[in-house]
C-alpha cells in the first residue's frame, strides 16, 4: 500500500511540479504527517525531492528529474489521451486504474509532449450516450467483465426483449459499448449457431464459473461487431410502408428513427404542387409504425399496406372522439 502511495506522490510531482502537502494528503486520503514521512522515504531512496514550508511552500522534485518513455511520437501521445472513457472504465471497476495509468503516462512524457497531451485532454471530451438518454450502468457489468477478461464461462439469468427469462451458460467473447449501452458478445457452448449479442442491462443475475471459456477459431470481436451492425437494420426493418409526406413531415421524418428516415428519403418521388412526396419507409412492424406515424399527425398519409392505413385512421378517429367528448372523459 505504501509503495503504491510513494509512486503516486512521485508521479504527481513529476506532472504538476510543486504540490502542497495538504493537497497530496487529501488526494491520497492520508494525514499531512504521513506525506512528510513518505517524502523522507523517497529522499532516503535517492529521489531528489524536497519540502518547503510557508504559505507558498510545498513538495517538489529538483528540476530535470523525471521518468521518461522513449520513442513516443506526438501523434501517439495525443491518441493515448483521446481513448479515455472515464464512465466506461468506472462501470468496469477500472476507474482508479485509468486515472493512475493516465498519471503515469503524463509523468513519463517529455515536457513538450506532456503539454500537448494535457491540451488534448482539456479540449476533447467523449460523451458516448445519445441526447435525451441516460448512460447505462448495469448492475452485473463488473461480473460479466470479469468473466470476459479472465476467459471463464458465465452463468446468467437473462430477460429477453419479449420479457421472457432464460438461463444460459455462456462463453464470453467480448464487451462492446455502443451509444452508452453495454453489450456482451458470447457463444453458447455446443451451439452451432455461433456467437450472439446480449444487452448487459437485461442480465438479471451473473456468476463466473471455474470452467475456461472456449473461443471459436478465428473469432475477431471488431469484425463480428462490424458485421452485426451492418445486418442490424435488415433484421429490424423487415417490412416497409408506402406513405405521402407534406413538407412539415419531410422535415420531421427523423421521428420515425434516423435509419428509417434516411432510407425513406432515398425513395422520395417528385413533390406535387402542394409539396407532398411519396416515399417507402422501413418499419419494424405495423404496431411500431402506427405509433411512429401518429407523431406526424395530419402531415402524413399511409397508402400501403391497407391494414396499416386502416389502423392509423381508426386511431385518428378514436383520438378525435376523445377530445370532442364533453368534459374530455
Amino acid at each position: 500500500m505504501r509503495a503504491s502511495r510513494l509512486l503516486s506522490i512521485l508521479l504527481t510531482l513529476s506532472v504538476r511540479g510543486q504540490v502542497a502537502a495538504s493537497e497530496l494528503a487529501g488526494e491520497l486520503e492520508v494525514s499531512v504527517r504521513t506525506i512528510y514521512r513518505d517524502v523522507e522515504a523517497l529522499s532516503a531512496a535517492g529521489v531528489p525531492v524536497y519540502a518547503s514550508r510557508g504559505r507558498a511552500g510545498g513538495i517538489a522534485l529538483l528540476d530535470g528529474f523525471r521518468t521518461r518513455l522513449t520513442g513516443m511520437t506526438s501523434d501517439e501521445a495525443d491518441a493515448l489521451f483521446l481513448t479515455g472513457l472515464p464512465t466506461a472504465a468506472g462501470d468496469l471497476g477500472l476507474g482508479n486504474v485509468l486515472a493512475a495509468t493516465q498519471l503515469k503516462l503524463l509523468a513519463a512524457l517529455p515536457p513538450g509532449l506532456r503539454e500537448r497531451a494535457e491540451r488534448i485532454r482539456e479540449t476533447f471530451y467523449l460523451d458516448a450516450p445519445g441526447w435525451l438518454r441516460d448512460d447505462e450502468s448495469p448492475a452485473h457489468l463488473p461480473t460479466v467483465a470479469e468473466a470476459t477478461w479472465t476467459a471463464h464461462r458465465l452463468d446468467v439469468r437473462y430477460r429477453r426483449s419479449d420479457r421472457s427469462v432464460v438461463v444460459r451458460r455462456l462463453d464470453p467473447l467480448g464487451l462492446v459499448l455502443k451509444g452508452g449501452t453495454w453489450y456482451l458478445v458470447a457463444a453458447v457452448p455446443d451451439d452451432a449457431r455461433g456467437p450472439r449479442t446480449y444487452r448487459v442491462s437485461r442480465v438479471m443475475s451473473a456468476a463466473v464459473t471455474g470452467d475456461a471459456a472456449q473461443q471459436p477459431d478465428g473469432f475477431d470481436l471488431a469484425v463480428y461487431w462490424t458485421d452485426y451492425q451492418r445486418d442490424y437494420a435488415e433484421r429490424v426493418y423487415r417490412d416497409s410502408a408506402r406513405v405521402r409526406l407534406d413538407p412539415e413531415a419531410q422535415r420531421m421524418l427523423f421521428l420515425v428513427g434516423s435509419v428509417a428516415a434516411r432510407r425513406a428519403r432515398e425513395t422520395f418521388g417528385e413533390p406535387d404542387r402542394a409539396g407532398w412526396v411519396t416515399a417507402d419507409v422501413p418499419i419494424e412492424s405495423e404496431r411500431h409504425a402506427l405509433h411512429a406515424f401518429l407523431q406526424l399527425g395530419e402531415h402524413l398519409e399511409v397508402l400501403e399496406p391497407i391494414s396499416l392505413r386502416t389502423a392509423v385512421a381508426d386511431a385518428a378517429r378514436a383520438t378525435a372522439a376523445r377530445y370532442s367528448a364533453v368534459g374530455g372523459s
